[in-house]
């Protein structure tokens, strides 16, 4: 069974069936031998059993050894409540706080009203003059930007943030909001934001307007991870920021970006890229990095041609909705919705893939292990299908069992035991000589044993290719391959993995 021992969660996952994966335990001789072995080890260390004077020691108040330095750093990574809760602990205690880097969120503030309250506004004001230290992490609504600029800017002058590395000017409201609503309606962020280009290394910039003056003597040297969400920008002030303004940015995340039709990617540092936007479309012309190149949301006729990225290992989510979108490795056109027009390169660096596709396309599962022979990981979800809807089978499908399939992991979201899902899955279990895990994400009502034993024997799970493959269920939260928005997806290993 896949289920922790540390009591019920809010996620489950199980083993389709016992055979597969049985737990051998240890032999009494083998117990017995281990048990012989402790008085040895214990002789030949030479150390003398506890007595009072080591258990004196021992308990013993060790925290009063480490130094206001390295205590103040544990506390900045507290909550400004709980931050503040430390000065009662003892007299040396006391002023810690108010010395330590400050970190300081907004929505941890206690407010009467609501998220945007005065009363917020009053505690961030006096918090930044009673502190001592330097700053570590501010974190603001971006509407601030707009509705409060005079106390930001007040704000951002305050010598409580001296030495910032990171700055979050959050978006509060719609998440998802037409550009041409708000552009209109966005200012510059103050000049002050610009005094931390020396020490900031984390910056969420959103609801602004980021103009041609301001970018042209922007330079954020230590700056490695940035996101824009509803800015409006121009091409040429976007392409200087990637390229010059962050010299050592790794993780860039791009949101409802306005002003721009096509985002350029000139980067030797750049890890990770996440782009929701209306733009038209996305070059990767030089990233020799890249890593990761993520689309949270795909507009529907953006065209992302990638020149050079020999590093990039995780690709996705790619759509099936948008036919008239398209993503160009070299001579490779990759139809969004998987149809290939033109295999002439194969992407073999690429390792871990998401998409949303229609099980029932044999075409479009040949493809994919032919566009990308060295996938391992790949997470699929089927796009909502008409029942009529016929199979496509123009290419035989007995090609892929000559394909050298190399995936270890596969994750099928949102299974329901379809026709088509079964062959889907099915057809990997025979194939997949490498396969060590298919996750199989129910409904709640399948969660059964009666549910995995039939899964079982309808995917012939006896007759794997693999002997190592299990088979395991997971229900309770789905986490959508589509919603990757934050920087610390970005930089995760496996931005798609549920964390739940």
């Amino acid at each position: 069974m896949e289920m922790g021992s540390d009591g019920p969660r809010a996620k489950r996952m199980h083993r389709a069936a016992p055979g597969i994966h049985e737990k051998v335990p240890p032999s009494p001789a083998a117990t017995a031998e281990a048990t012989d072995l402790e008085p040895m080890v214990v002789e030949k260390s030479g150390e003398p059993p506890h007595g009072p004077e080591k258990d004196e020691e021992q308990s013993q108040d060790h925290i009063s050894c480490v130094s206001d330095d390295i205590l103040g750093e544990i506390i900045s990574l507290l909550s400004p409540k709980e931050g503040a809760c430390t000065q009662v602990l003892s007299s040396r205690w006391r002023h810690l706080w108010r010395h330590a880097p400050l970190n300081l969120d907004f929505r941890g503030l206690p407010a009467s009203d609501n998220m945007l309250s005065t009363s917020r506004c009053v505690l961030v004001s006096d918090i930044l003059v009673a502190h001592l230290g330097s700053g570590r992490r501010l974190c603001l609504p971006g509407s601030h930007v707009q509705c409060r600029a005079d106390a930001l800017d007040a704000w951002l002058r305050s010598r409580a943030l001296d030495n910032l590395q990171e700055l979050e000017f959050y978006f509060y409201g719609r998440r998802y909001c037409a550009p041409d609503l708000v552009v209109k309606l966005l200012l510059p962020p103050p000049a002050s934001i610009f005094r931390f280009s020396s020490t900031l290394r984390v910056a969420i910039i959103s609801n602004c307007y980021l103009t041609d003056d301001a970018v042209e003597t922007l330079r954020f040297k230590q700056l490695r991870r940035l996101a824009l969400v509803h800015v409006k920008i121009s091409e040429v002030s976007m392409h200087k920021i990637i390229s010059a303004g962050c010299p050592g940015l790794e993780c860039l995340l791009l949101s409802t970006i306005s002003g721009v039709r096509c985002h350029r990617i000139n980067s030797p540092t750049l890890r990770s890229i996440g782009i929701r936007s209306s733009s038209d479309e996305l070059i990767i012309e030089d990233a020799p990095s890249l890593e990761r190149l993520l689309y949270p949301e795909m507009n529907n006729r953006m065209k992302t041609t990638v020149i050079s990225a020999p590093k990039l290992e995780t690709l996705g989510c790619i759509p099936e909705k948008y036919t008239e979108s398209r993503i160009v490795f070299g001579s490779t056109v990759i139809q969004v919705g998987l149809r290939i027009d033109n295999l002439a390169t194969v992407v073999r660096t690429v390792k871990i893939l998401a998409i949303h596709m229609t099980f029932s396309d044999q075409d479009m599962v040949i493809d994919l292990m032919r566009c990308f022979p060295c996938l391992e990981k790949l997470y699929a979800k089927e796009t909502n299908a008409s029942c009529e809807q016929k199979r496509r089978n123009r290419k035989n499908w007995n090609l892929l069992t000559f394909l050298d399939i190399r995936l270890r992991t596969i994750v099928l979201r949102c299974y329901r035991r379809t026709h088509f899902q079964v062959n889907f899955a099915a057809f990997f279990v025979l194939n997949a000589r490498m396969l060590e895990s298919m996750r199989l994400e129910v409904e709640s009502c399948n969660f059964n044993e009666h549910f995995f034993a039939e899964q079982h024997e309808v995917l012939q799970m006896e007759n794997r290719a693999s002997s190592g493959a299990r088979l395991c269920f997971t229900t309770g939260c789905h986490h959508e391959v589509s919603g990757t928005m934050h920087l610390d997806d970005l930089d995760s290993t496996d931005p798609f993995a549920c964390g739940c």
